[in-house]
């Protein structure tokens, strides 16, 4: 059954400038849609129009009859002194009305109780029950418990809640309305992973349909059946998830460049012939028509455009050569807040080239765990020491800029001390061009801010490269742009961020802040997650060595062979030690069968990676 159908809409906001452009698709019953594009291509006004809150230009939105469809996008405004748990139980206004009447009717049936009473009372008691009204505390609970909402914080009044804060309350308020067509925009935005892994779990069951703006590629891939892609006001419909639509984009513009090659090329060919026939017919009335007739034909090709292509950011942070092992170690270092502890006993270890994602709930402190290693926060106990040779540059997630009223091209003029030209290549490399070199930093997007950061950052020599959320708020093609800056670095790399997809690519250590605590996963993120499914496993103890991603082959100038040829030089010793460490413990444990057999497991995978270390070393010094 078609439960949305959306047909040749048609909105405008400025003169001559189209959103969408004879939009139409159509949504089936439990089906779980993703809606993507670029920032601006009106993703969100689509939603608005859906709901009625916006008119189109043209076109219609037609929704199945009976349906109720609710949307998560802007916070509404509820009354002074509303509680956090009155917005959670606004979600059972026709409930709540129907239990007064029932009151009603029951101080009536004590007087007397005739049948249309009796009739009614019936009714309404039947339509409470059906629609969950006995069910409304352990619904409620059950939603707080999985977006975490604590008991405290529904006793807090709702203005008072931060933006973060303020979304997951309306969610959760959306999710208990039980809707039928769920519109979601951006729903992951304040979420931290277990809520979103709790949310993805929720919509996998939901019995509704769903349409979700997301630039969380791994919730899209999970939860989505298709993805409708809005380009140039137009829909792009594909039916699967974002993997899916990834290869099917590709293999799109591969054949539509195809195409376009092979009729370019027909074009070239037969423009020549006529030109020729042209030629030949200046003496001949009848080769002459011909030729006339054959660029009629010509003319009338339809022909494919040429696909585009994405601009793509191509730029390398400037590294400084990194000497010794320890890039910084932790000791007994204590943070609290009040009466909160954030974390106690840490001790850590970070060596030259690791890549570390620090993850845990909303409010653990991890920002905080940040900014004391930055030396903005002071540590209660403990000390945090730095090796001699580290420079460090950190990309905050709220970015601030001294000068905000200045542009693009004077900031990079005055902060950068660099010449005109200089600061035009260097915007121009993170695409930022003509005249968008003279807006006012005030004025960019999120996705804009962290460009130009990182733009800024480039020419700094640095080694340890430390991010917060540095993929939030952005669209997917700003966060592969970032992506795409942080690639080749080959320097450490701490960052905290719930862009599993993030996560994924570039950590090979995990750090969990979690009761107090932080917990350490020598492994990737892939590993991290098998481990926390599997409850007989226990953590890797904090002295096993972190697994390393296999390295980009060396490059072939010199001294770049020198880095490399040094840097696995330095992993090929950390793993003999590891290797050493691990036979310690085989020889303390021998008594220990399970124990036994995990340090075994551990040494063989040690060992292999210390065979292909040896290879890579060889192949790099020529060996």
């Amino acid at each position: 059954m078609i439960e949305l159908s959306v047909q040749h809409l048609q909105k405008s906001f400025e003169v001559g400038e189209i959103l969408l452009n004879d939009l139409s698709f159509e949504i089936r019953t439990g089906e779980c849609v993703g809606i993507m594009g670029r920032n601006g291509c009106g993703k969100t006004t689509l939603f608005r129009i859906i709901t009625g809150e916006i008119p189109a230009d043209g076109g219609e939105v037609v929704l199945a009859p009976g349906r109720r469809i609710g949307l998560i996008s802007q916070i509404p405004v509820y009354p002074a002194g509303y509680t956090v748990e009155n917005v959670l139980r606004s979600a059972y206004r026709e409930l709540f009305s129907m239990k007064r009447k029932m009151e009603a009717l029951e101080r009536e049936m004590t007087v007397h109780a005739d049948r249309a009473v009796l009739s009614e009372y019936d009714r309404l008691s039947t339509a409470y029950e059906v629609g969950g009204g006995y069910e409304m505390d352990t619904n409620v609970d059950k939603i707080c418990n999985g977006l975490g909402i604590p008991a405290a914080m529904r006793d807090q009044l709702f203005s008072q809640l931060s933006g973060g804060e303020k979304t997951r309350v309306n969610l959760a308020r959306l999710l208990l309305e039980q809707t039928d067509v769920l519109l979601l925009d951006e729903p992951t935005n304040h979420l931290d992973l277990r809520s979103v892994e709790w949310l993805e779990a929720y919509i996998k069951q939901f019995k509704g349909t769903t349409l979700t703006i997301s630039h969380d590629r791994f919730f899209l891939d999970r939860v989505v059946d298709r993805i409708i892609e809005i380009s140039d006001g137009h829909a792009e419909h594909y039916n699967g998830n974002y993997s899916f639509y990834l290869e099917e984009k590709q293999a799109r513009f591969n054949l539509q460049l195809k195409q376009y090659e092979q009729e370019q090329a027909k074009i070239k060919q037969l423009s020549f012939t006529v030109e020729r026939m042209k030629g030949w017919g200046i003496n001949n009335r009848v080769l002459y028509r011909r030729a006339m007739a054959m660029q009629h034909r010509l003319e009338r090709i339809r022909q494919t455009e040429r696909p585009k292509t994405e601009k793509t950011l191509k730029a390398r942070f400037g590294e400084k050569e990194f000497f010794g092992d320890m890039v910084f170690s932790v000791k007994d270092m204590a943070k609290r807040f009040g009466e909160k502890q954030l974390f106690s006993d840490v001790e850590l270890l970070v060596e030259g080239g690791e890549r570390i994602a620090i993850l845990g709930d909303n409010g653990t402190g991890k920002t905080t765990f940040l900014r004391c290693l930055l030396g903005e926060e002071p540590v209660d106990s403990g000390r945090i020491r730095f090796g001699p040779t580290v420079k460090l540059a950190y990309l905050p997630q709220v970015m601030h800029f001294d000068h905000p009223e200045r542009t693009l091209y004077d900031t990079m003029l005055y902060e950068k001390n660099c010449t005109p030209q200089q600061a035009r290549d260097r915007l121009g490399a993170f695409l930022f061009s003509g005249e968008d070199v003279f807006k006012t930093v005030g004025t960019l997007s999120g996705g804009e801010q962290s460009r130009l950061r990182l733009c800024m950052l480039m020419d700094e020599k640095i080694n340890l490269l430390i991010l917060d959320e540095p993929t939030n708020h952005l669209d997917i093609a700003s966060r592969e742009w970032v992506e795409c800056a942080i690639e080749e670095y080959e320097g450490t790399l701490i960052f905290v961020s719930h862009d599993r997809y993030f996560v994924d690519k570039f950590a090979t250590r995990i750090w969990e802040l979690e009761d107090g605590t932080i917990r350490d996963y020598p492994c990737g993120y892939a590993k991290y997650r098998s481990l926390k499914e599997n409850a007989a496993i226990r953590p890797i103890p904090q002295t096993a060595k972190p697994e390393k991603k296999p390295q980009p082959k060396p490059r072939t100038d010199s001294k770049a062979q020198e880095k490399e040829v040094r840097r696995l030089e330095r992993e090929i010793a950390r793993l003999e030690q590891t290797l050493a460490e691990l036979d310690r413990q085989m020889e303390a444990r021998a008594s220990d069968y399970q124990e036994l057999i995990r340090l075994t497991a551990e040494r063989e995978q040690a060992e292999a990676e210390l065979n292909a270390r040896m290879e890579e070393w060889m192949a790099a010094s020529g060996s």
